[in-house]
């Protein structure tokens, strides 16, 4: 068993290349199972590049408004207590909604995320 306080997790600011506007990226858990346990906070408006897993994604809203899109599908208005399955192979973005922040936990199977470029203009 492995124990992680608040204090313990390392923060990073999320590099440009995957993010537009300013994100912060606490990982909890780097699995040697590919399992990734992040909590990750976006400013106002900020958000994710267009990406895929390959595993599963599952984002909990744990505040704020989040948005989620995929090439033919927009989730707006997602709030605190939301989740969001993302299935293997998906191409989305996700982040804050524009006038608000947002945090999320984010859990990832199979290893890191493959980086599309920046999202759809809004």
């Amino acid at each position: 068993m492995h124990v992680i306080r608040p204090q313990d997790a390392r923060s990073e600011r999320g590099p440009e290349t995957r993010f537009e506007g300013e994100v912060a990226l606490a990982r909890l858990i780097e699995g040697e199972d590919g399992v990734t346990l992040s909590v990750v906070r976006f400013a106002d408006g900020a958000r994710t590049f267009w990406h895929v897993h390959p595993g599963e994604q599952v984002l909990h809203v744990l505040e704020g408004e989040c948005q989620v899109g995929t090439e033919d599908r927009l989730e707006e208005g997602l709030q605190p207590g939301a989740t969001v399955h993302v299935p293997p192979g998906e191409k989305h973005w996700h982040g804050a909604a524009p006038g608000t922040s947002m945090t999320h936990l984010s859990i990832t199977t199979h290893g890191p995320a493959t980086w599309l470029g920046p999202p759809p203009p809004r």
